[in-house]
């Protein structure tokens, strides 16, 4: 899962390197602050539901994951998605 501060922090060298630099006032319009990351998010929504992880993905307001897994049944039933938003 890529992360937002990587690509901000490639972008920012990739734009510098080819002499594209911005305003240093507007500088901050090209980076998006996260308070943390979905991965240790996901990991605990998997260890608590014994399901397989098919999506974690930040929301829009920054400070919670929205994490998507597919929790098997007990044989007789088909797999059920269960989608989980919790804090990162």
């Amino acid at each position: 899962m890529a992360r937002l501060p990587i690509i901000a922090i490639l972008a920012a060298g990739i734009a510098a390197s080819v002499g594209v630099q911005p305003d240093r006032a507007h500088a901050l319009d090209y980076l998006v602050f996260v308070a943390g990351d979905c991965g240790s998010a996901a990991t605990r929504v998997v260890r608590e539901t014994g399901g397989q992880l098919l999506s974690a993905q930040p929301s829009a307001d920054g400070q919670t994951c929205v994490v998507t897994v597919l929790v098997q049944g007990d044989g007789k039933q088909r797999p059920r998605k269960v989608t989980v938003r919790v804090p990162m």
